[in-house]
């Protein structure tokens, strides 16, 4: 991996990193438990792995200057593509009244539904670590905030781009056949060094919140082929476009109900598309005179490309039940599932966590698929479902 831009910030900033700062993160074990047995013989009914996120912060020059650090590792028992180093962040920030420059590897988020982040495009998805797409590289960029009254503009330029991650033969859940990033392809003669650019602007109305964005750049969501390897073993090979994509992801407070959409027009990718993203999250408070919050969602999930498309929510309804038990522990649970209105197929996830004393955090999760079609891009992994507990030391 070719961390130019990570060896020049650290050059730059090594004297600071030196000095006082703040260390925070959590080691963790991680346990996968698959109810059924895998479709290929290399791979594995359980998994363990070890984790460790340590985090550095320190700030200077009277709070106008910052650095933030943070590495990621982890071990798998089996899967040697899912044992992986990467650099969350490592960013250097200037902060002054009207305007914040950031240059580094950072983590940028944009979003507002639950079960899809569909107008998500500036870090590449870490997708070793789990499918639902939510943990993402760090992306090396300069990124400049212009703040005003009127609302903040975010300028970004990403001068080298990663590929996604896959896991390996023996790893589970995976595609059938395996992706063998080795022979990923580029629209761009550039490859990885082609520069991408974006611009967000964000503000808020009263009740609603809203950002508009465009992205141009390699799409982090590749394409695959069917192809041969070296050995004249199928696999997939990932073919990276070049994109174009406005978006707009908006939400609105409403007493206990939030109003969530994403949508965005996409073309470079082959058809020119349109895809949304929609619907409610209302927090019933105190059920049944307790302690205990109980909030209900819903949403419908559109993409324009319908079976060519490459997510899993080309015309699907989620529905589902957040727990916040506001207890001592922190106690909090999810329960949601999406259902394909083409297919029939059905996808049941089930997130809980609970903290134990004041450094320890378990956390249970588990993914599970029926009635999946054939046709269903999802249908590879419909003998993959498990229970996870992830146990973690937080300092």
């Amino acid at each position: 991996m070719k961390y130019r831009l990570f060896i020049f910030l650290f050059v730059l900033l090594e004297p600071s990193m030196a000095s006082a700062g703040e260390w925070s993160g959590y080691l963790g074990t991680e346990f996968r438990y698959f109810t059924e047995d895998p479709r290929d013989p290399r791979q594995h009914d359980e998994n363990f792995s070890l984790v460790f996120e340590p985090e550095y912060y320190h700030e200077w020059d009277k709070g106008t200057q910052s650095l933030a650090f943070v590495p990621f590792f982890r071990l798998d028992q089996h899967d040697n593509e899912r044992t992986h180093f990467d650099v969350r962040e490592f960013t250097w920030a200037k902060v002054a009244e009207n305007w914040e420059l950031r240059l580094g590897l950072r983590k940028v988020f944009w979003g507002v539904t639950e079960f899809q982040h569909l107008v998500d495009v500036i870090n590449q998805t870490d997708l070793v670590e789990n499918i639902d797409t939510e943990d993402k590289l760090g992306q090396p960029m300069i990124n400049l905030a212009l703040i005003n009254d009127w609302g903040t503009v975010d300028l970004f330029i990403m001068p080298y781009f990663r590929e996604r991650t896959f896991p390996g033969i023996e790893g589970r859940p995976r595609n059938q056949p395996v992706v063998d990033d080795d022979l990923a392809e580029y629209e761009s003669s550039a490859e990885e060094t082609h520069i991408d650019f974006a611009i967000r602007y964000s503000h808020y109305f009263g009740d609603w919140d809203v950002g508009i964005a465009h992205f141009y750049g390699t799409s982090r969501d590749p394409r695959s082929f069917l192809t041969m390897n070296s050995s004249g073993a199928p696999v997939l090979a990932p073919f990276y476009d070049i994109i174009n994509q406005t978006s707009i992801d908006l939400q609105a407070t409403k007493g206990n109900m939030l109003w969530k959409l994403e949508a965005l027009h996409r073309s470079g990718q082959g058809s020119t598309y349109n895809a949304v993203a929609g619907g409610f999250e209302y927090t019933f408070v105190g059920i049944f005179d307790s302690a205990i919050d109980l909030g209900i969602l819903g949403e419908y999930h559109y993409d324009g490309r319908g079976e060519d498309a490459l997510t899993f929510f080309e015309d699907d309804i989620a529905t589902g039940m957040r727990f916040a038990f506001n207890d001592a522990q922190s106690s909090e649970a999810l329960m949601g599932l999406i259902w394909d209105r083409d297919s029939g197929g059905k996808f049941l996830k089930i997130e809980a966590s609970r903290r134990i004393g004041n450094d320890w955090l378990l956390e249970m999760e588990g993914r599970f698929l029926f009635d999946m079609s054939p046709s269903d891009p999802a249908f590879a992994l419909s003998r993959d479902d498990y229970l996870e507990l992830f146990l973690t030391y937080n300092f």
